[in-house]
C-alpha cells in the first residue's frame, strides 16, 4: 500500500537534495523519471549523515551519528521510519537490493570524520571507499534495476567515478576543510606548503579515475546515461578550473562553477545525448 507518508518522505529527500546541491540536482533531473525518487533518497541519506559530522559543532556529533546509524538499521528492519529521510531511503534499499555492507562502509567513513584530521594512504583509501565509491554503487544498483550482470560489469567504473568526484571535492574544499574543520584529506600533504608537484600528482590521479569512469558511463542503461554524464561533465569542468589555478589559489578559497555555466553544461550534455554521441 502506498501511504501519504511515503510521498511526504520522498518530498523531504528531494527538498534536501535541491537545498544542498544544485549540481547534483541537475544530474538527477537528467535521469529517467523512474530513477528520481530513489536517487533523491540516497542523496538525502548521505547528506544528513555528512551534515552531522561537518556542521553540528555545538552538539554531540558522535552520539547523533550513532543514533542515526541505529535508526537506519531499525528503518531497514521494520520497513518504515518516522524520520522521513530514512523512510525514503529504506524504500530505495529494499526495492533495489542495496547491500547493508555498502551502508555500513559509508557510515564508517562518516565516523572517521569525527576524529581524524590527517590521513595516511590507507585511511585515505578507506575514506574514499566509504564516503564516495559505495555511494556510487548504491546509485548503480538503482540504475541497473536488478540486472546483476550489468551491475558487476559496471561496478569498477562506478568506483572510479565516485573516487574522481570525491578527490575533486577535496581540492575544491581544501581551504574550508582545513580552516573550518581542521581536516586535510590528501595523505602527506602540507597545507601550508602546497606545491605544484603535489598538485600535479593529485591531478594525474584524478585524471586516471575520470578516464576509466567514462568507459563505464558510455555503457550505462539509456535511462541513466544522460544524468550520470551530466554530473561527469560538471565535475570535469570544475576540475579544469582547479587545474588552471595555482596551488596558492586552491588553498585560499572554495572553488565554484557559476550557475550560468552549469546551465550551459546542461545544454551541451542534452545536445550530445540527442545526437547520440555520448
Amino acid at each position: 500500500m502506498k501511504y501519504i507518508f511515503d510521498d511526504v518522505s520522498g518530498s523531504c529527500s528531494k527538498v534536501t537534495t535541491l537545498a544542498y546541491s544544485s549540481s547534483f540536482s541537475i544530474g538527477i533531473k537528467m535521469l529517467a523519471a523512474k530513477f528520481h525518487d530513489p536517487v533523491y533518497a540516497i542523496y538525502g541519506f548521505v547528506r544528513f549523515a555528512d551534515e552531522i559530522v561537518d556542521s553540528f559543532h555545538d552538539y554531540p556529533k558522535a552520539e547523533l551519528l550513532a543514533k542515526f546509524r541505529e535508526d537506519t538499521y531499525l528503518a531497514l528492519e521494520h520497513g518504515i521510519s518516522l524520520n522521513p529521510i530514512l523512510n525514503s531511503f529504506q524504500h530505495a534499499v529494499q526495492k533495489y537490493h542495496i547491500e547493508i555492507e555498502l551502508i555500513d562502509t559509508f557510515l564508517d567513513s562518516m565516523e572517521m570524520d569525527l576524529n581524524m584530521q590527517d590521513h595516511s594512504k590507507a585511511s585515505y583509501d578507506k575514506y574514499i571507499l566509504g564516503s564516495a565509491q559505495v555511494v556510487g554503487l548504491m546509485c548503480l544498483r538503482v540504475f541497473t534495476d536488478g540486472d546483476r550482470d550489468a551491475y558487476e560489469h559496471l561496478k569498477p567504473y562506478a568506483i572510479s567515478l565516485g573516487a574522481a568526484f570525491q578527490k575533486v571535492n577535496f581540492l575544491r574544499d581544501m581551504c574550508y576543510d582545513k580552516m573550518h574543520l581542521g581536516r586535510v584529506y590528501f595523505p602527506g600533504l602540507d597545507f601550508h606548503s602546497f606545491t605544484e608537484e603535489a598538485k600535479a600528482a593529485i591531478q594525474q590521479d584524478i585524471e586516471a579515475d575520470f578516464t576509466h569512469a567514462l568507459i563505464g558511463i558510455k555503457q550505462l542503461p539509456t535511462a541513466a546515461r544522460l544524468g550520470v554524464y551530466t554530473s561527469y561533465i560538471y565535475y570535469r569542468k570544475l576540475f579544469k578550473k582547479i587545474k588552471g589555478m595555482s596551488p596558492a589559489g586552491v588553498v585560499e578559497k572554495r572553488i565554484r562553477i557559476p550557475d550560468y555555466q552549469k546551465m550551459n553544461l546542461l545544454a551541451f550534455c542534452f545536445i550530445k545525448n540527442s545526437l547520440r554521441i555520448i
